[in-house]
This record gives structure tokens, sequence and C-alpha cells, in this order.
């Protein structure tokens, strides 16, 4: 299943809700929300700077990714951004494969 990096930055009524219900809320409610679209929550942390999260999940497709990532946004209690991570087997096969291209000017 293919693993994301959602990297999450708390607004001020983010961080208001963090004071009310603590880091193990945080770390159930990214539980359920990967468990909510198939997939499952591998990681998560907290850091001092910002980003203030970093949480990996697995999801079971791009479309599951973009569902978590519009609903934790919409949320208006952090900002995310998501990376896709990719294993050392899936560089393997993507550098047997043949790309026609050329680097502007030449």
């Amino acid at each position: 299943m293919p693993r994301f990096l959602i990297e999450g930055t708390f607004t001020v009524d983010g961080l208001h809700g963090l004071l009310k219900e603590g880091g193990s809320g945080r770390i159930e409610a990214a539980r359920r929300m990967a468990e909510s679209v198939g997939g499952r929550l591998e990681s998560f942390d907290f850091s001092f700077d910002a980003p203030n999260t970093r949480v990996i999940c697995e999801l079971p497709d791009n479309k599951a990714a973009a569902a978590v990532a519009l609903t934790v946004g919409a949320s208006g209690g952090v900002a995310t951004k998501t990376v896709a991570l990719l294993t050392p087997a899936e560089i393997d096969q993507a550098v047997q494969k043949t790309v026609e291209y050329h680097a502007p000017g030449t």
C-alpha cells in the first residue's frame, strides 16, 4: 500500500484544541482518519518547529490521500503538506524506464 508523509502546522485554533485534548488525542484522530479511508497510521511525531507534526500513513491510493488532505485542510486547525513516499524498489523500477526528454536550450 502506498505511504504518504503528511506534515502539519497548527493554526491558533488547532493549538487551542491540542492544549485541550493533548497529543494522544491527535494521534487517535489521525489513526481513525487513516482507517476511515482504508489505510493505516504508521507513525505520528510532534516537533518544536514548523511543521509541528509529521505523520506517515499507508493509504490505498492518491484519491484517499487527496480526501484526507482536503478534509484536514478544511478543518481549519492545521495546514498540511502531503508527500508521496517511494520505496527503494519503486525507485529501482523507475530508473529502468526510458524517458524521452531534453533540457531547455539543449
